[in-house]
């Protein structure tokens, strides 16, 4: 006995021809359908190439669109003509011109006589089925779609809806329960003629004519009525991503498809011609005996669907951007976000520098430009100063900037004066540790020339913004790490905070510091205050900050505290 091969072939012709020829040296006839949208001439020299050979053969041809009624045609018409031809002919298997042999073809011979009754086909019903796409699982049976859904989506999805608000519905020929799998199947000669000669055959081929995608659910319904064994995989291996599309296979994964042990897979890329090579061998140079086991490789599948849905942390791409919420990680790596303290100390972002280790920046979303570490104008891939560029995505600039810094820690200046787009990016970022002391943005004010009455009305419009920007950070969907002092709190004892800011970024190298920051000259601060108060501003983010006040004191204070251990 030996197995009979249908191929279902509508590309890449002149690997099919290769295939073929492979299948029919090891003795195995092949009954070849190509697509009714193969022009008529193609088609006669691919017949021509193959008409010498005796075992190979060419059924009626039907368009075989995806999705559609034509294709279960297709296999029906070349699975009668295999089984009238030849009575030698014990299993029939279903592949495409885009499959490829893996292991010798005697090894599949033999495998299938050592179990002459078993049929491999992947059977499941439709409640226990993960893998559909689109959300027709029952509907697809229990709906009629006459268009094709490639062709005339619009048209498809508008036929859909109008019978679902009509609650049309379709029952089932003769109670059969449907059940759906894999379109590539390997089905005994018992079975395959019991279903093509079943008298009510043309019942069935009347209701899964408008069946969606029907080569996926009707030998898989049918060979439950008749098969008395059924192995419910297929022997073929075909991997599909989350999108329902079937990977292709390149010549750089040989190697994975040794390790499949499978007999077939598909889909192969025509130009790969070291596969072509590789497997289209003698028995010497294939693979070994062993069970078809795809699920070794399935770990690698599933790494990829990974990878390309859920990505690396901090790294956006076109399968999941600008969709929210779809980013593994908002950022790539931790990094420091400081607010008030520029204001408050002198030289902080040099003396933080010192500290830590880390690249520490200015105010990176100034309105004027990016004030990148050490004056640079353009920074790890290329990122310019531009402020034009940074807020055409200012949530991108970030994203951008921490990934592509990755493995150094990354601190930077905030303030109500700068562009706030990135505020919920930051506040929903586990990433981000935030410090701010509220209320340091008066300190500027505090010491500029302007008219009193010019700083009162910019005072009045930052802090707004900065309350605006602490319900943020206050918010319960906020997942940075947070801490948030007033003006007032923090200098009465600024050694404490600064203390436990060091230790989270824990890269500290004070040995090499000869003092600790130096706090401005806050001297007149309070009155600076009242007088806005006066003015009918009421500045409340700093604190309770009294007219007078010796708030130089700190900068006198020992420098010890300051140091990490």
């Amino acid at each position: 006995m030996t197995v009979g091969i249908v191929m279902l072939v509508h590309t890449a012709l002149g690997r099919a021809e290769q295939v073929a020829r492979h299948w029919a040296a090891a003795g195995c006839p092949v009954v070849i359908h190509v697509d009714k949208s193969v022009p008529r001439k193609t088609y006669e020299g691919f017949v021509d190439s193959l008409g010498t050979l005796r075992d190979i053969s060419f059924c009626d041809r039907y368009r075989c669109e995806w999705g559609t009624w034509g294709i279960v045609a297709a296999s029906q018409s070349a699975s009668e003509q295999m089984l009238a031809r030849h009575p030698e002919v014990r299993h029939v298997y279903l592949a495409s011109g885009s499959c490829l042999p893996l292991r010798p073809v005697e090894e599949l011979i033999d495998y299938l006589d050592d179990r002459p009754h078993t049929d491999f086909i992947e059977s499941a019903t439709t409640a226990d089925v993960p893998w559909t796409v689109g959300g027709l699982d029952a509907e697809r049976f229990t709906l009629r779609f006459p268009v094709s859904w490639k062709r005339n989506r619009y048209l498809f999805d508008k036929i859909v809806d109008i019978q679902r608000r009509l609650k049309l519905h379709r029952d089932m020929p003769n109670g059969i329960v449907p059940h759906m799998g894999s379109q590539w199947w390997c089905l005994s000669r018992r079975t395959l003629s019991a279903i093509l000669q079943d008298p009510e055959r043309p019942t069935y081929d009347k209701f899964f004519r408008h069946v969606w995608i029907p080569d996926e659910s009707y030998f898989q319904t049918l060979a439950r009525q008749y098969a008395t064994k059924i192995e419910s995989r297929s022997l073929t291996l075909s991997k599909f991503d989350f999108q329902g599309k079937p990977h292709i296979f390149y010549e750089d994964h040989l190697q994975l498809l040794r390790r499949s042990d499978c007999f077939v897979a598909r889909k192969i890329w025509p130009h790969a011609d070291r596969l072509y090579d590789a497997f289209l061998t003698d028995v010497a140079g294939a693979m070994k005996r062993t069970e078809p086991n795809p699920g070794k490789i399935d770990r690698i599948f599933s790494k990829a669907v990974e990878r390309r849905t859920r990505g690396r942390s901090g790294l956006y791409m076109q399968s999941r951007f600008p969709n929210e919420d779809w980013e593994n990680g908002v950022t790539a790596a931790p990094y420091s976000m400081f607010q008030g303290f520029s204001e408050l100390f002198e030289d902080f972002e040099q003396w933080l520098g010192k500290a830590t280790n880390a690249r520490v920046h200015g105010h990176l979303f100034a309105k004027d430009r990016v004030h990148y570490a050490d004056g640079q104008t353009a920074l790890n891939g290329a990122l310019s100063d531009s402020a034009t560029l940074r807020d055409y995505n200012s949530k991108a600039f970030l994203t951008n900037l921490i990934w592509n810094t990755r493995g150094e820690r990354q601190c930077f200046q905030f303030g109500p004066a700068d562009n706030q787009e990135v505020n919920w990016r930051i506040a929903r970022d586990p990433n981000a540790q935030v410090s701010v002391i509220t209320g340091a943005w008066a300190v500027p004010l505090f010491r500029s020339n302007l008219d009193f009455a010019e700083i009162r009305r910019i005072a009045a419009g930052l802090q707004k913004i900065e309350s605006d920007h602490m319900d943020i950070l206050r918010s319960p969907y906020t997942k940075a790490r947070v801490r948030i002092w007033t003006m007032a709190e923090f200098i009465e004892a600024p050694m404490e905070p600064l203390q436990g800011i060091l230790d989270e970024i824990g890269r500290t190298n004070l040995r090499r510091l000869a003092e600790a920051p130096k706090m401005v000259d806050l001297a007149g601060f309070g009155q600076f205050l009242q007088n806005l108060k006066n003015q009918g501003m009421h500045p409340y983010l700093m604190g309770d900050f009294p007219v007078e006040r010796n708030v130089s004191e700190p900068a006198k204070t020992p420098r010890k505290p300051y140091l990490v251990r």
